[in-house]
Order: structure tokens, then C-alpha cells, then sequence
């Protein structure tokens, strides 16, 4: 029988805190290990039960919850799903936990309405069961020191990148962008995050990044120097007319479990671009992404996959892998200049048999 997955929870709130215990405890296979109401409590009780997950709050006494969240992934990595009011609502906080290593953000329980409680604790059970398969490593500079150079053809506007991720791919993103110039290629990308985080993840990585980063909109055409990001419900397609690509935002239903969904991307980029394409799998749960990959590769494009050895959840590249999909498997430090490169190389290989 498999071993019972071991929680500490860390709030301030005493309330909470029984809240929190309440939902874990009546789990099958979920055990709490222990509490903590801050940092310096928490801190004692993980080095004495060594759990397999941490919910950790953000508003704390004496030390802020992202703050001690940098601390846990710099000095003691552990899975960590950070609970707060803070992380509602697509907020600052929650896109920055993520950055640090938080394996995903749940919204606080509360109000009145039991429906909403039970959504949120099946919601919140459901990501401490994924964040116990992560695998996770001190914490790391960026994958990318500095910014790398301008592709030669980047600026053709007859090829693109397409960018798929889900668990550990907002930092993983971050990473990749910070490499890019100003002027770099064409980039499209479905990250799986709900619709009110995006325009917040989109609006940092603008600022963080040398390219300009925003939210896709239906008719947006892809660019040099723009990076466009999947609405967090809808699908983000892309398709090819006289004047070049164009972006197709869709309210169809769910593809491979998610919408928006990385096959639905990745599929849309084989028919439109064929071998004018780079495709890039990065760090997520499940197989979405693998037929949209096997069919850029297919189809003539070069497609890469994240190295198990970095990833926080190594399934959607296991899965892209195991089915043919993936040309050339990397760390993330390799992957953004192979990205680049395999951009200024696109259309001139041979057709993929």
C-alpha cells in the first residue's frame, strides 16, 4: 500500500489552520504531519517531519509567506502549494510565489456557500497530489545569463515558435523569455493557468522580459519582438491567411483535459507553419502536447523537449517523448539558445519522412 502523503500546513489563522487539517485528514492517502501559525514555528516542524508538501500562507507574523517560500526552495526544496487570499484573482502574489517555486496557488476556503468550500478543497487535494510528484532542486539562477542574440532571420515573419507548459512552467517561461532580445523571433505560447492569473503572468513577464509579452486576442498576428500567451479559458490557434499568421482565440471544449490546451496549439502551428516551426515542451502534468508535437515534427518542424533532469513534473515531455514527438531532449540552460538556433535553421532541413 502506498505510503500516505505527508502535509504540514503553515497560517496564522488558528481557524484556518483546523479548516485546512479538516479537508486533509478526512483524504484518503493524506496525513497531516504537522502546524505552524509562522516561519519560524514552520521551520522546527519541517526539519523534524521531513513532509512531502507544504501549504504555506502568504500574510504571516515576522515573516511574509513568499519570503520564507524563498528560503524553503533555496535552503530545503519541498513541494509547496501556497493558500491565501493573496493568491486570488490572477494577483502579483500568486504569479510571484510561482516564480519562487511554488508548485501551484489555491485560493482560501471561506463564505457561506458549502459548494464553493467543497470546490475548493477538492481543488486544493487535488494539487497536493500532483505537487507530491514534483522534483524539485535548490533554487537556481535564471537558465540564461544575459541576453542572447538576434537569430539572423528572425525577421522574415514566415516562421514562429510555439511554447507549451503546465506545472513549473511559469518559471520556466520566465527563464526562457529573459534570454530573448528585444527583436526576437515570432513566439506563441499555452501555459495551463486559469483565465483571471494570465493577465497578471503576461503583464510581469512584460516587464521582466526584452520583448514586448501580452495576453493573445483573437485576429492578434504573431511578430518579431512579441510574444503572445494563451487566455487562460480559451484556446489560442494559430492559422495562416495572404498576409501571414493570425492568432484564433476559441471557446471550444476542453482538448486533452485543458483549455486552454498545448495540442490544440502545437496542431494549429503544423498545419499553418509546417516546417517554419520550432516547437518547445516544458515542465507540466499529464499528455497534453504530445499529438500536437508528434504533428509539428511530422510535419517538418524541429521540436524540443525538457530534460527529465530539470523538470518539477516531468509528464508532458515523458508523454511528447514516449510518442515520437520530441527531435532533441535538453536541461532548460540548453534550451533557449538550441530555441534560437533551431528558429535560424527552420525551412532549410529536409521535410520530416
Amino acid at each position: 500500500m502506498p505510503r500516505s502523503i505527508r502535509v504540514v500546513i503553515v497560517d496564522d489563522s488558528a481557524l484556518m489552520r483546523e479548516m485546512l487539517k479538516d479537508i486533509l485528514t478526512r483524504e484518503p492517502g493524506m496525513e497531516v504531519a504537522g502546524v505552524a501559525r509562522d516561519a519560524f514555528e514552520a521551520r522546527d516542524v519541517i526539519k523534524a517531519t521531513n513532509p512531502d508538501v507544504i501549504t504555506l500562507d502568504v500574510e504571516m507574523p515576522r515573516m511574509d509567506g513568499l519570503s520564507f517560500l524563498e528560503k524553503i526552495m533555496t535552503l530545503r526544496p519541498t513541494p509547496v502549494i501556497m493558500v491565501s487570499s493573496l493568491t486570488r484573482e490572477g494577483s502579483d502574489a500568486a504569479i510571484r510565489a510561482l516564480e519562487l517555486g511554488a508548485v501551484d496557488c489555491v485560493a482560501k476556503p471561506g463564505g457561506s456557500d458549502g459548494l464553493g468550500f467543497e470546490a475548493t478543497a477538492m481543488e486544493l487535494v487535488s494539487k497536493i497530489r500532483v505537487a507530491a510528484t514534483a522534483r524539485l532542486a535548490m533554487r537556481r539562477p535564471p537558465a540564461v545569463h544575459g541576453v542572447l542574440p538576434t537569430p539572423r532571420r528572425a525577421g522574415s515573419g514566415k516562421r514562429l515558435i510555439a511554447v507549451g507548459a503546465s506545472t513549473g512552467g511559469v518559471e520556466r517561461i520566465r527563464d526562457l523569455l529573459a534570454a530573448m532580445p528585444a527583436d526576437c523571433p515570432p513566439i506563441v505560447i499555452t501555459q495551463h493557468m486559469g483565465p483571471s492569473y494570465v493577465p497578471s503572468f503576461a503583464a510581469r513577464l512584460d516587464r521582466l522580459s526584452a520583448p514586448t509579452v501580452r495576453v493573445a486576442v483573437h485576429g492578434d498576428r504573431p511578430a518579431q519582438g512579441l510574444v503572445l500567451i494563451a487566455p487562460g479559458d480559451r484556446h489560442l490557434a494559430i492559422a495562416r491567411d495572404t498576409t501571414g499568421f493570425v492568432c484564433h482565440i476559441q471557446d471550444t471544449p476542453p482538448v486533452s483535459g485543458h483549455r486552454p490546451s498545448v495540442d490544440v496549439l502545437f496542431a494549429s502551428v503544423a498545419k499553418a507553419a509546417g516546417a517554419n516551426a520550432v516547437g518547445v515542451i516544458l515542465s507540466g502534468m499529464g499528455r497534453d502536447g504530445a499529438i500536437g508535437m508528434k504533428a509539428m515534427l511530422d510535419a517538418g518542424a524541429f521540436t524540443i523537449g525538457e530534460q527529465e533532469s530539470s523538470c518539477v513534473v516531468y509528464g508532458m515531455p515523458r508523454a511528447a517523448k514516449e510518442a515520437g514527438a520530441v527531435a532533441v531532449e535538453l536541461p532548460l540552460t540548453q534550451i533557449p539558445a538550441e530555441m534560437l538556433r533551431a528558429f535560424d535553421a527552420v525551412g532549410e532541413r529536409p521535410r520530416t519522412a
